[in-house]
């Protein structure tokens, strides 16, 4: 990489302020942050191809899924940026490997830290105060909040210094690392199938005093196993010619209906 393609502090700062302002602009349920995502990182990707085929498979590739907590977003941005600094587009796998592998541990992360306990704690300070004819309580939030826009940019550059050593220290350990996030991206989804996704039988048979219910039997197999089935049929769809994410949702919806009314699953 030529030091014309290098990014500097500038550059940084600029990408910085992107995700700042437009980090949530254009989520959609197909995609959800992906075209945001690709919009911050654009400055970057124009420095880094000259190529416009290269340019052109960037953008497509940094218009992938994803989604993540808006903060903590930061770590992955600037890896992500350090990596395709030093191995350009040969780095695909790489980068989208730590993307998946990292944006579900961070959600579950930052949610926690920035959307529950922080808010909870400073928010709760900052409503009592004002409650009571304080008017320190808005000053309270209002610097919680320019905290995080610090810490964001300390994130940032965290990600880029990280991200540029594992490239360099770890030279051909890159492709286990990709394998490594892979492996836990698909884990924690698949740890969340069963908490997000409810879904039973509730058929009972009956033969006199004897009543069996279906569900419990489904449950000794495997349980979870009609939510699995539903992740695995939506997996289907999405493969399948002309379908996408908007129409598997109100696909969906209607068997959701289906299902309810006659009584299949509850």
């Amino acid at each position: 990489m030529s030091e014309t393609k290098k990014l500097t502090k500038k550059d940084l700062w600029r990408i910085n302020w992107r995700w700042l302002i437009a980090g949530q602009y254009g989520w959609n349920y197909e995609r959800m942050q992906g075209l945001p995502y690709c919009y911050v990182l654009t400055p970057a990707l124009k420095k880094f191809y000259t190529e416009k085929e290269e340019l052109i498979k960037a953008l497509k590739l940094h218009l992938q899924f994803f989604n993540t907590e808006p903060d903590m977003a930061h770590l992955i941005i600037g890896a992500d940026l350090a990596i395709e600094e030093e191995k350009g587009i040969e780095a695909e796998d790489a980068i989208t490997g730590i993307k998946t592998g990292l944006m579900g541990p961070f959600a579950g992360v930052g949610d926690t830290i920035y959307g529950v306990i922080a808010g909870t704690v400073f928010g709760s300070i900052a409503a009592y105060m004002a409650l009571n004819g304080n008017t320190l309580g808005i000053w309270i939030w209002t610097l919680w909040m320019i905290f995080r826009w610090v810490i964001r940019w300390w994130f940032i550059n965290l990600g880029y210094q990280q991200g540029a050593k594992m490239v360099t220290s770890f030279g051909g350990a890159i492709q286990k690392i990709t394998e490594g996030a892979a492996i836990l991206g698909l884990t924690v989804i698949g740890a969340l199938i069963p908490t997000v996704i409810r879904a039973d039988v509730p058929y009972v048979f009956k033969s006199g005093e004897v009543t069996m219910k279906l569900q419990d039997i489904l449950n000794q197999i495997m349980p979870a196993l009609i939510p699995v089935g539903l992740v695995a049929f939506v997996y289907w769809l999405l493969g399948r010619k002309g379908m996408n994410s908007t129409k598997a949702i109100f696909l969906l919806i209607l068997l959701a209906i289906i299902c309810y009314n006659f009584k299949i699953l509850g």
